[in-house]
């Protein structure tokens, strides 16, 4: 618990560092990102599966700039259309590999993008929702700040009252008394922020909460559901006691594409 907390605490430093400006919200971001995929292909390939690692890797950093050069210098989204051929390269790369299960290879290639590098892609675009070429960090805060007191609150309440079972299939120790109380943490962390960042109206901060709540809760259910196919514990061992940061950043895979359009659609 104590080597837990000490990574939790310093490893929090540096991503709140990271949100000083755009230039270091970019590069810790892009490399925080290229870091989940390749834990999440090194955690298939234990299972036999063979993805093809390094196309997807160059092509997850093309994705990642390409976003960014369309917030910074307004790109247009067309020139996202220059990866296609890089990405269906996979097919014909595969053609020359002697493997069995070939389409299995293709298929985890593609879902690394689809799990990993597009929803780190949303939430980075946080920082730009409010204008589209100025870097605000309040949006990309607000995330993380509701997304730890979810975590703080689920794992309190549910050690004190802990009793009835989640989603006992997948992970054995949530609980919907947890879950509940994720939620009341995360709404009153909503409403300080509300009162800091007067941007949005408290129930605006309040929807932001509850879908980070609910969808966080599934992104962590969801890698749960990863590790147990591939009979893994964790995804990696470089944060001590956390595990890899596919383990960390698991709730936000699912709730930052989500939060993003609800987001979306109330400023624009």
């Amino acid at each position: 618990m104590k080597t837990r907390a000490i990574t939790a605490f310093f490893f929090t430093l540096v991503m709140l560092a990271s949100l000083i400006n755009g230039y270091a919200f970019t590069g810790f971001y892009l490399i925080l990102s290229i870091v989940a995929l390749l834990e999440f292909y090194k955690l298939v390939k234990t299972s036999g599966i063979r993805p093809h690692r390094n196309i997807a890797v160059l092509a997850a950093v093309i994705i990642f700039l390409l976003t960014a050069s369309y917030h910074y210098f307004q790109f247009e989204l067309k020139y996202l259309l220059l990866i296609v051929p890089l990405i269906f390269s996979v097919f014909i790369f595969e053609l020359y590999k002697k493997e069995k299960i070939p389409f299995a290879n293709i298929s985890y290639t593609f879902v690394g993008f689809i799990y990993v590098t597009i929803p780190f892609c949303f939430f980075y675009s946080l920082g730009f929702l409010a204008n589209f070429n100025l870097y605000n960090f309040h949006l990309p805060l607000a995330f993380l700040l509701l997304l730890w007191a979810n975590d703080t609150g689920a794992y309190l309440f549910g050690v004190k009252w802990g009793k009835h079972r989640l989603f006992e299939r997948h992970s054995p120790k949530k609980s919907w008394e947890g879950f509940f109380g994720g939620m009341f943490t995360s709404l009153i962390v909503s409403y300080l922020i509300s009162l800091q960042f007067p941007e949005m109206k408290p129930i605006v901060w309040a929807g932001m909460s509850i879908l980070i709540v609910c969808f966080g809760t599934l992104g962590d259910l969801v890698e749960s559901m990863l590790k147990r196919s591939l009979d893994a514990k964790d995804s990696g061992s470089f944060l001590p006691g956390h595990g890899g940061f596919l383990d960390r950043f698991d709730g936000l895979l699912i709730a930052a594409p989500v939060v993003y359009v609800y987001l979306y659609l109330i400023l624009h």
